[in-house]
């Protein structure tokens, strides 16, 4: 046995000695995600409150500021699989984080998207708090993109997981919550090569100031390549729940005349423009210039994170690093954008990076009008929106044998990968 597994063992016999208790004294807080989910259909079937004591921990995944998250497999079920994120209350109280495990736990109790996380479960004991989430077997994007040629990504790769990220902050900032930490290593891959956005503890959720739904109407062109909205008959493919298609203009028949092949199309667009905090929190690299200077910052933060996103997968390194920390915090500040001589990329992609990278929140894209804009930019031309999920992704994982991640044989290098 590798010296890494005898670490979680000794970490699991104490997880599982002192698992008493549970969410609600007696009962296991548990969500229904989405109906013919088998890890839900497992836990319902389950004729008992969930205890620790009733999941095989298989392997350490990964380790972050307030937990460490393990690969687990619920027993008596064969490959029913879900990543714990287990919290040491103690050390928690301690170090002043119970309020971030907090709002992390509520955000994910509030999510229900494709590209988000389902939470499955709560477990408490009287020292462990426990997230039961998805499992994603392709690891993060950042693991991924190491793995590529050169280290980055080509550019139809970046737009398909760009368009992703674009949907799910929609959907987060619907919900007034500002994300605050997308990079690469919190994009992680689904088992269908789809994108699941994780960590919620750096969220800033809005419950004083929630988002002003408006109403946008601008005119539409069809085109002769159009694709429909709506899959073909024989098609698996659902419509997700959240997404909301466009509105049919109602007026009377005088008033409805319109140019020969426009439409008019009206869409809900609800942006957190009012969410306003001081927090110092992010990753060095990824932190917006208002942020630095602290001078307070909104839902225009993730705008900006989007586009050191992009950058970083299409060259491999993100645009404002410099020799340290401090360095790095001055060029957000001060340094213009600049991009590599190569790879060479296209226009679209470079001049939506640029509208990102704006150093005033005010002006940069999508502080206002959120995701409406940014769907609308050229770099998304012909995206289908509403059908995102069946796209075929650039990337599938291989099918994983869970028993073999334990023994290490097959997957010796997967502790940092498998998240």
């Amino acid at each position: 046995m590798q010296p890494y597994i005898e670490e979680v063992t000794d970490d699991l016999d104490a997880l599982s000695f002192e698992s008493t208790s549970t969410t609600t004294g007696s009962e296991t807080s548990t969500w229904a995600p989405s109906s013919g989910d088998p890890r839900r259909d497992a836990i319902l079937r389950h004729q008992s409150a969930l205890r620790l004591e009733d999941f095989h921990f298989l392997r350490r995944l990964g380790s972050g500021d307030i937990g460490s998250v393990y690969l687990v497999e619920l027993k008596c079920t064969v490959g029913c699989v879900f990543a714990a994120k287990v919290m040491d209350k103690e050390e928690l109280e301690s170090r002043n984080k119970e309020g971030r495990a907090g709002i992390e736990r509520g955000i994910l109790e509030l999510l229900d998207h494709p590209f988000l996380p389902s939470l499955y479960a709560t477990l408490d004991s009287p020292r462990w708090s426990v997230l039961l989430t998805e499992f994603c077997p392709g690891g993060d994007l950042h693991v991924l993109r190491q793995r590529q040629p050169d280290m980055r990504f080509h550019e139809a790769a970046v737009r398909f997981y760009a368009s992703e990220v674009v949907v799910a902050l929609e959907y987060l900032h619907m919900m007034g919550i500002v994300y605050r930490d997308l990079k690469p290593e919190n994009v992680l891959v689904r088992s269908d090569g789809h994108i699941m956005l994780t960590d919620f503890d750096l969220s800033l959720k809005c419950n004083s100031s929630k988002p002003i739904a408006q109403i946008v109407s601008h005119h539409s062109t069809p085109t002769s390549n159009a694709t429909s909205y709506y899959p073909p008959a024989n098609s698996s493919c659902m419509l997700p729940n959240c997404i909301v298609p466009a509105v049919p203009c109602f007026q009377s028949k005088r008033k409805r005349r319109r140019r020969p092949g426009h439409r008019r199309v009206f869409e809900i667009v609800a942006e957190p423009i009012d969410a306003r905090s001081m927090s110092f929190v992010g990753t060095h690299e990824y932190l917006a210039p208002e942020i630095v200077l602290g001078e307070g910052h909104g839902n225009a933060v993730d705008w900006w994170t989007l586009g050191i996103f992009i950058f970083e997968l299409l060259y491999g390194v993100t645009p404002f690093k410099g020799m340290d920390h401090e360095l790095t915090l001055a060029n957000i500040v001060a340094r213009p954008l600049e991009f590599p001589k190569e790879p060479r990329v296209a226009s679209p992609t470079k001049d939506l990076i640029t509208q990102l990278l704006i150093k005033d929140p005010a002006k940069r894209m999508g502080s206002m009008m959120g995701a409406t804009t940014i769907k609308r930019h050229p770099l998304f031309d012909g995206v289908n929106w509403a059908l995102l999920r069946c796209v075929p992704p650039p990337f599938l994982p291989r099918p994983v044998a869970y028993r073999n991640i334990v023994a290490g044989d097959d997957c010796p290098d997967a502790s940092i990968e498998y998240y």
